[in-house]
């Protein structure tokens, strides 16, 4: 089960990694400075978008497998299927 407090905890940590961000800009320093931290800032994102799955998996997909719905399973599978691609676009 994901924790939810730890997630919360990850995208306080982005946000302040945002406004920092947007004071380099202002105060208009070194443009490799800058892309690194964007590029840390869509690290920390990325693992927050896996645990999220991880637990969509876990837990609903599993629960629609459990459940014998067909109907329901296929929807989950639909649902993935949907989301994987556009999780893995850079």
């Amino acid at each position: 089960m994901t924790d939810h407090s730890a997630l919360k905890s990850r995208l306080a940590r982005i946000e302040g990694q945002v406004r920092g961000v947007a004071k380099m800009i202002e105060e208009g320093r070194y443009c490799i400075d800058i892309v690194t931290q964007i590029q840390a800032i869509r690290a920390g994102l990325s693992r927050i978008e896996d645990s999220v799955l991880q637990e969509h998996v876990a837990c609903c997909v599993q629960e629609a497998i459990e459940s014998g719905d067909l109907t329901q399973r296929q929807a989950k599978i639909d649902e993935l299927m949907r989301i994987l691609p556009k999780s893995r676009r850079e």
